[in-house]
Parts: structure tokens; sequence; C-alpha cells
């Protein structure tokens, strides 16, 4: 793979908090490495800030390996930029040439608010995660993991869907900002398995009713979720997740 350098120019929003007004500011960073990872360059670019005696930018990050679904970012209109199935800090500089301009943005969404910059408040997934997404069992030793059969398909189905890293591009892409992507992996990562069946009705009607309460907006099936994201979670998923919530509805007490 030829190695190469690269001069870029940079459109970035800049917003000092959620009451302010952000714009667009312009910045150019030299001799970019075609191997460094999207972030890296952002750190070039910060640096170059504090030397200049500017605020540098703010962008969320945590593990940079495509685990932590921290790097939210929209790159040239794209959640997570160019490349499919990627995350930001996945992301690497020969995605892009010399002289090429890249505008990046924070996720848009009511529910997401920015607190600066490029960073906004995802903090309503952790709630939707409270309401509901999890199974109540004893603490103690580690179980066994063969202790309870399970049908090869329902666990690679649930596999597929625990994939999910709570990221947001799925909301991002979304022209509604609805999470029923994300709402829907993690229900069905539990409604598949056994342990997950004690709390099935309860937790799809309190994590639905917490979506609703924290803003998103509702799924008209248009795909741009599934298209978008990093982990290439289904939106069969979403049928799932319909599925759960009518059976829990015809069925409550």
């Amino acid at each position: 793979m030829e190695h190469y350098h690269m001069n870029l120019n940079l459109k970035v929003w800049r917003q000092k908090n959620n009451a302010s007004k952000g714009e667009f500011k312009l910045y150019r960073v030299e001799n970019i490495s075609s191997e460094m990872s999207f972030l890296e360059m952002f750190d070039v670019l910060n640096e170059q800030l504090i030397r200049d005696g500017e605020d540098p930018v703010t962008f969320d990050h945590d593990c940079r390996e495509g685990i932590c679904g921290a790097c939210s970012m929209y790159i040239n209109g794209k959640p997570h930029g160019p490349w499919q199935a990627n995350t930001t800090c996945q992301l690497h500089m020969r995605a892009f040439k010399d002289g090429d301009t890249i505008v990046v943005e924070p996720w848009r969404a009511n529910a997401f608010p920015v607190i600066k910059d490029l960073m906004v408040d995802r903090s309503a997934f952790d709630r939707i995660i409270q309401a509901g997404g999890y199974i109540s069992v004893n603490t103690g030793n580690a179980v066994d993991g063969n202790a309870l059969p399970i049908e090869k398909d329902k666990a690679d189905n649930a596999f597929a869907a625990a994939m999910c890293i709570g990221c947001g591009a799925c909301v991002a892409a979304c022209k509604n900002s609805s999470a029923m992507l994300f709402l829907s992996a993690k229900v069905s990562h539990l409604a598949l398995l056994p342990q997950g069946a004690p709390e099935r009705k309860t937790r799809v009607m309190n994590m639905v009713a917490q979506m609703d309460k924290e803003g998103f907006g509702a799924c008209t099936n248009t795909g741009a979720c599934e298209a978008t994201c990093p982990k290439e979670i289904s939106i069969s998923n979403i049928a799932r997740l319909n599925q759960e919530y009518l059976m829990a509805s015809l069925t409550a007490e």
C-alpha cells in the first residue's frame, strides 16, 4: 500500500455549549500521513491550535479501537465517514487525497444535545438501557457457558445484535432521528436468550416508553440506520422489536 502525505482543509463545527450558537470554522493541516487515523489527524490539528493560542476542538473518544462507540463524528455528510462498517477512530487518512476539504459535524438530534464542538450528550441511550436493557441475576461465581443449551441460530443472532456499541450513528443517519435500531438490538439480544425471558415483557414496554420520553423520532423504515451502522446491525431487529412490543402489549395485565 502506497504511503503518502497530504495537505487538507478542515471545515469543523465549533460551538461553545448547547446554549450558544455554533458555526463552521476553516482550518488547514499540512503533511498529514495517509496512515494516520482520523482522530490522530485531529490530534495534530489540536496541537496546532494550542500552539497558536486557540481553543482546541473538543471531540469524544476513548478506546480508539472501534469498540466503545465514543468517536461520534459526521464526516462529509456521513456518520463515521466514507468507509463501510467503520468507526471514526478506524477511519484512516488514506480515505482522502491531497487538497481535500473535509466537513466535520457533531450528531444532529434533539435527543443528543451538543456539549461542545463535536461532542454530544448521549446519556439518553444510557437511560434507555437503565429502563430495562439488562437481566436480573444473582451475582457470584461465573456460570458455565454451556449450562443452558441454546440453539445456534438464536445464539448467532443474539451475538450479532449484541455487537451494537451504542455510538448513535443510526440516530444521526435517520431523517427522523429514530433510535429504533439501537433499541431493537438491545431488546433482541436478550429476547433471543433464555436468560432474558423472565423480564421479556416489561423490558420492551419500559425501554420503548423511555425512548419516546427522550424525544427520539419514529421509524419509517428507510434503512439509513443499517447502511451507516459501524457494526452492521440488521433492521430485521426492528421487526423483532415490533413483534416483542405487540406481544407484550396484548398480554399486559
